[in-house]
């Protein structure tokens, strides 16, 4: 990252790396986007959508090769840093990230699920910094995924 990044706020740091987050999506099905509880942000699986709907589908290993799951993956991140945003207002109140929980729908025999996830997790590092930004993960590989998704991202945040 570079230098004069490290000192900008999360909120900063978009404007910086030219990155405009899209408008939260809506539930898909009967659960919430986020929940903000004891001064935790969770935020529930998100995909890569954007603003036409559904931009993946397929499988990583299958239709797209490990670079085009970790664009997927990026989009689902920029999604969790929406709703993060819709949630407390701004990501200048968020903390760090505490954990991504990375889901990849995978052909067969596919074995770099975490590569996929650097997708996601590259950018929560961009956006909050080495400190800030780096968290414990899981990276899962899936039979399928809602939509026939590539990559499903869920998120954790300690909040101000």
């Amino acid at each position: 990252m570079p230098e004069n990044l490290q000192a900008c706020s999360p909120e900063e740091r978009l404007q910086q790396l030219d990155i405009v987050l899209p408008e939260p999506m809506a539930p898909v099905a009967n659960y919430v986007p986020y929940v903000l509880h004891g001064g935790l942000l969770y935020i529930s699986g998100q995909l890569p959508m954007g603003p036409e709907g559904l931009e993946y589908e397929g499988k990583v290993g299958g239709k797209f090769d490990v670079e085009e799951g970790q664009r997927a993956a990026r989009l689902c991140a920029l999604n969790i840093l929406s709703q993060a945003r819709a949630a407390v207002g701004s990501l200048d109140k968020i903390e760090r990230c505490i954990r991504l929980g990375g889901f990849v729908n995978a052909g067969a025999g596919f074995r770099h699920h975490p590569a996929v996830i650097n997708g996601a997790s590259d950018l929560i590092v961009e956006v909050f910094g080495e400190e800030r930004g780096k968290h414990v993960r899981i990276a899962v590989g899936a039979d399928n995924l809602p939509f026939d998704a590539p990559v499903e991202i869920e998120a954790l945040f300690a909040v101000k």
